[in-house]
């Protein structure tokens, strides 16, 4: 994605103040944040390097031809100079060293045997997997009764396009904003591991379809969605209160197992067991993963 490292540095540089990392800030800013050459001088590069580095243009990009790429000690010292978290920092040292020419990242449909096995040996908790671009590829019979997969077309069954295009998503999620925001964070660290023409495909469709999904990508949040807790309202359980933790599937590229983890014994638990038994005589979804 043509951009990237220039869009993102520009923002992290708007976050920091010169005050925050010791510099004058010699009144009032035509921008905010940083300049390029404040951050050249605290990371210890040249101003030309750094420019390059943010125009695209630094060692090992596509558009030049020398061989070679960005040190981990520049990448380091920037990371450092900007406050990066252990996640914007790897998507810094990935978007700094563009892979050449593409790669078919498309998973095959499904999953092995083996996961779905353990997809459905979670009778008491709702599991699925996700894929690198956040389509949902396999779950469990408790997670179908939440979330309808099963009825779902395969092209609708992905969490951006059913947070951010379908209209009753605002009601299904009370922490609407919240969620849509994680979202486009994971998928913005997906976007930093490579080319990958689908999910160039999915952003283009969400951005013309979304103004809300424009404006979080523009703000290049990169957060992996490893665990957390998600509200959901669901047509006949009622409101429900979600941790949730994520599990890597050893072997599989960029899938992971989302597990909803109530508290034993909670409100939640008891209604998600009420909706387990429900699932057998009869559907009771679809409200949305």
């Amino acid at each position: 994605m043509d951009g990237d490292i220039g869009d993102f540095l520009r923002s992290r540089r708007a976050r920091i103040q010169p005050e925050d990392v010791g510099l004058p800030s010699h009144g009032r800013r035509r921008v905010p944040g940083l300049r390029r050459e404040e951050v050249a001088q605290l990371a210890g590069v040249s101003v030309d390097y750094y420019i390059r580095l943010e125009q695209g243009r630094g060692p090992g990009s596509p558009s030049r031809t020398k061989s070679g790429g960005v040190s981990d000690a520049v990448l380091d010292a920037i990371a450092r100079v900007l406050r990066l978290d252990d996640t914007e920092h790897a998507y810094l040292r990935t978007v700094a060293r563009p892979r050449r020419g593409k790669k078919d990242r498309t998973p095959a449909p499904g999953v092995r045997p083996g996961v779905q096995v353990l997809l459905d040996g979670m009778d008491r908790m709702p599991a699925f997997v996700l894929g690198p671009r956040m389509d949902v590829l396999a779950w469990n019979t408790l997670a179908d009764a939440l979330s309808g997969f099963s009825r779902m077309p395969p092209a609708v069954r992905n969490i951006p396009r059913q947070v951010f295009l379908d209209p009753a998503s605002r009601d299904l999620y009370p922490d609407w904003a919240e969620v849509a925001a994680q979202a486009v964070a994971n998928l913005r660290v997906t976007s930093g591991r490579g080319d990958d023409p689908e999910l160039s495909a999915l952003v283009a469709e969400l951005s013309l379809r979304s103004e809300d999904f424009r404006r979080l990508w523009a703000d290049h949040e990169v957060k992996e969605c490893a665990y957390g807790v998600k509200r959901v309202r669901h047509l006949v359980a009622g409101l429900l209160t979600l941790p949730y933790e994520t599990l890597a599937v050893p072997g599989e590229l960029d899938r992971t197992i989302v597990v909803y983890t109530p508290e034993p014994g909670s409100e939640t638990a008891e209604r998600l067991a009420l909706l387990g038994s429900w699932a057998t005589t009869g559907p009771a979804g679809p409200t949305g993963p």
